[in-house]
């Protein structure tokens, strides 16, 4: 199972912005601590805005922000939301027929889509918070400030 970039570039958008904890993010801001098309980011923030994960604030001095809670993003949701084809297999599509003569006793479709629901079980496991839990360390790789309330402890 290989994700797209687009699904990539959107959890690494929710992770900077989990961490960014001083004020609001720009999308040139994730761009480049990514080292990533602001094009490309720019349809996937806007994407992950009406989903309600992210918070655009426009005009002067706005920004992104997280726009639910980091422990209430999960990401098999995030997945599902963003990946447009979740089909391993031609004939998993409800929409193309199904052109494999093996279609309707196929043990191997059965054990892929097995194979894929399990996949996404564990994704569904982990919220965002999860993932921004070593954030000493992903803050300084991400040159990002911690926020004050861990910049004093060891």
């Amino acid at each position: 199972m290989r994700l797209s970039s687009y699904t990539d570039y959107a959890l690494r958008t929710l992770v900077f912005l989990a961490l960014k904890s001083d004020g609001l993010a720009t999308i040139n801001d994730v761009a480049q601590t990514y080292d990533i098309s602001k094009n490309h980011l720019m349809k996937v923030v806007h994407q992950l805005s009406q989903l309600g994960y992210v918070e655009a604030v426009r005009g002067r001095g706005g920004g992104l922000r997280l726009g639910r809670n980091a422990e209430d993003i999960r990401l098999g949701e995030v997945v599902r939301a963003t990946e447009q084809e979740l089909d391993i297999l031609e004939c998993f599509s409800s929409t193309s027929p199904a052109l494999c003569r093996l279609n309707p006793t196929c043990v191997l479709k059965s054990a892929l889509k097995e194979a894929l629901q399990a996949f996404l079980a564990v994704l569904d496991d982990y919220t965002l918070a999860d993932l921004v839990n070593p954030r000493r360390t992903l803050a300084g790789l991400l040159d990002l400030p911690l926020p004050a309330s861990l910049a004093g402890t060891a």
